[in-house]
């Protein structure tokens, strides 16, 4: 661990020592560090910069100040506050573990690493965190950046996703998180992975425990951790019918799992072929109201995904909330309202404004 001879005490003092002078502590989930704002943020923060999260967070919060408000919105409301953040599962975990800790611990966040891990969406890593942010209590983390904090400094090689790296790492974790000062402590390793031992181009020069860091002294910095192995993203298709009328625009609502889980938006079909049935099943004989718009390329992190919009116009108008056998109708300005997708959003906004021009 680190260089022969350096004590566990050692490393957590010099990190705690440099987050004093240069760790971050203005960012809206410091203040009035609740075990339910702490969770609320470090879902929020997996796999999202700081930057993209601090208005999320802030709206969130301001339309769910608690635990009792969260379980007894509507998902949709959720999922409409969640928009344009990604991942949307965790705002379906998010709202299954609210009803749960209403439900089963009278509205009060547990304060046991155990009973927060059986709630869906919290981790080991997560539910330490919030306990150590929150309460002070001490627990080992291993997000994405302690991660590579500790891989470089332990010099831990292999691929993180595997068992027995990850079980070196969560070694390393416990073995150099103190016994005192742990929320300090928690806060200061994810601060100093966040700006200093950064994926690319580390500060090393002004880091806290270089005199001992596996990694920098052997040379191998930018070989730590271990990099995965480069995948060719592949692209899929996939053809979207948006049919609007005089005030309003359709929309079904996606299945629970899967791409977009929960999410309202258009009718999507594998291929081209599928939706032009479609549009023969919506118009009259010899109509011909499908208009397609330019294409959107949408990634995500496992594939590209290739949308090719087509406009359908029906006549007349329609109610708001008129219902379907496969979707409803919408004024736009009650569509705005619903859990959307971002290339959804983007493309309502566009209607929505050619339709009052």
């Amino acid at each position: 661990m680190g260089q022969k001879g350096t004590k566990p005490a050692a490393f957590s003092s010099r990190v705690l020592a440099w987050a004093r002078r240069h760790g971050r502590s203005d960012l809206p989930w410091q203040v009035n560090r609740s075990p339910y704002r702490v969770w609320i943020s470090e879902i929020m923060l997996q796999q999202t910069q700081v930057a993209t999260v601090i208005p999320y967070f802030e709206r969130f919060l301001a339309r769910f100040p608690d635990v009792a408000t969260l379980a007894q919105a509507d998902q949709d409301d959720v999922l409409h506050l969640w928009s344009g953040l990604g991942y949307y599962a965790r705002a379906r975990n998010l709202h299954r573990a609210a009803r749960i800790v209403l439900d089963e611990h009278a509205g009060r966040m547990p304060e046991t690493r155990d009973a927060l891990q059986a709630l869906p969406g919290i981790g080991r890593s997560t539910a330490g965190a919030i306990l150590a942010l929150s309460l002070d209590q001490r627990h080992a983390i291993l997000d994405g950046n302690v991660k590579r904090v500790l891989a470089r400094w332990c010099g831990i090689e292999g691929s993180p996703s595997s068992s027995d790296v990850d079980k070196a790492l969560w070694r390393c974790s416990e073995e150099v998180t103190p016994a005192r000062r742990c929320g300090e402590y928690t806060q200061a390793i994810m601060d100093l992975g966040a700006t200093l031992c950064t994926r690319r181009e580390p500060s090393c020069l002004v880091c806290p425990v270089r005199a001992d860091c596996y990694a920098l002294q052997a040379g191998r910095v930018a070989e730590l951790p271990t990099p995965r192995t480069a995948r060719v993203r592949p692209t899929r298709s996939a053809w979207w019918l948006i049919r609007l009328c005089e005030n309003g625009v359709f929309l079904v609502q996606r299945p629970a799992r899967g791409l977009w889980g929960g999410l309202w938006g258009f009718e999507e079909f594998p291929d081209v072929g599928a939706l032009q049935q479609r549009v023969r099943a919506l118009d009259a004989p010899g109509a011909d109201r499908a208009r397609a718009l330019p294409v959107i390329r949408h990634a995500f992190t496992h594939f590209e995904l290739r949308i090719t919009p087509v406009v359908h116009v029906a006549e007349g108008k329609i109610a708001s909330g008129s219902a379907a056998t496969d979707g409803r109708w919408f004024a736009f300005d009650k569509a705005a309202k619903l859990g959307l997708a971002k290339p959804v959003s983007d493309l309502l906004l566009l209607l929505a404004d050619r339709q009052r021009a």
